[in-house]
């Protein structure tokens, strides 16, 4: 046993004073982790493309607490940089930067376009690179070895097992954000900066909402646990990770899925 005094329950999932950026958070994943941020006490900048969108969100999420909205397209390297630059300006540090705005393109293999590929690579994969890239300073200012900042990654279990639905460009946009989360995590955890990913399973969503409605029951009656996720259970392990709880954790990807993947045997 050491001397370090022990923290206590409250503390340990506290986000008082933290400052915090939700990419794609005006809706689903999005606007359920921003939610359980502001509820542990940050105040948090959230982000989407439509301006309606995140004025729509921003009322919604403020009986929550303090919350901001920046319309940005993040698909851009300019807009990222933009983003960064706002959120930086309001305040030199950044303690918790959450990438979570994403694509999803599904088209069978023989029609599959070029397109599909370069924009959901755009979103999936490099708007987490550069923004990381644009707002390292604000999160070493942010980060210390007791309590470092944190980048938490949202990725998919689509990375994990072979879907069933044809998703070659999110699929493979996914599985090379959890690698650059570890290659990150391994890079920036000197500086005092976690990189963390979670990889959702069936979630209510405006990218699952199709899906869920055709095959939901199916998908919750094949899940371990017999349900698809809640709100809570996203917002649930951001906290964690954002707080003193996961303060240790760096280079993970914690599937959030009911054991969906995390337990598929191959047979149907």
């Amino acid at each position: 046993m050491t001397d370090h005094q022990f923290t206590t329950h409250t503390e340990l999932f506290d986000l008082s004073g933290k400052y915090a950026l939700v990419t794609g958070g005006t809706r689903g994943i999005g606007v359920m982790i921003a939610r359980g941020l502001l509820q542990a006490g940050a105040r948090v900048v959230i982000s989407s493309r439509n301006a309606d969108a995140c004025a729509q969100a921003q009322h919604l999420l403020s009986q929550f607490g303090d919350v901001r909205a920046i319309p940005a397209d993040l698909s851009r390297h300019d807009e990222c940089q933009r983003l960064a630059d706002l959120v930086q300006h309001e305040s030199g540090r950044l303690d918790i930067l959450v990438n979570n705005a994403g694509a999803m393109w599904r088209e069978p293999l023989e029609t599959f376009p070029d397109e599909a590929w370069d924009t959901v690579i755009d979103l999936n994969l490099k708007s987490p690179f550069w923004l990381v890239q644009a707002l390292l300073p604000a999160l070493r200012g942010a980060g210390t070895v007791d309590d470092p900042a944190r980048v938490i990654n949202i990725g998919s279990i689509a990375a994990i097992h072979v879907a069933q639905s044809p998703n070659y460009s999110y699929a493979s946009s996914k599985a090379a954000l959890h690698q650059l989360t570890r290659v990150l995590a391994r890079e920036l955890g000197p500086q005092h900066v976690t990189v963390n990913a979670v990889a959702p399973g069936p979630f209510p969503s405006h990218m699952m909402a199709a899906t869920l409605e055709a095959i939901g029951d199916t998908i919750a009656a094949a899940a371990p646990l017999r349900r698809l996720g809640r709100d809570d259970d996203m917002a649930g392990v951001t906290v964690f990770l954002a707080s003193r709880a996961g303060a240790y954790l760096t280079g993970t990807v914690i599937a959030v899925d009911g054991g969906i993947a995390t337990t598929a045997t191959g047979t149907p």
